[in-house]
């Protein structure tokens, strides 16, 4: 499998990890601040790994 995609993959658990996280005390004002940025690293690197799948299988044709 091809790095970039693994790291993109990573990129998107960690996109994950920033929407789930738990409210912390000292953390909590920043609690929607790690939402957006979350939910912004899930979509990016989502459509950047469809962008290389599709190109890797329109390159095969």
């Amino acid at each position: 499998m091809n790095q970039t995609a693994i790291l993109f993959l990573a990129c998107i658990l960690a996109g994950f990890a920033l929407v789930k996280m738990p409210t912390i005390s000292f953390l909590a004002s920043l609690s929607s601040l790690f939402h957006v940025i979350g939910a912004l690293a899930i979509l990016i690197f989502a459509l950047a790994t469809l962008y290389l799948g599709a190109k890797a299988f329109f390159k095969k044709l």
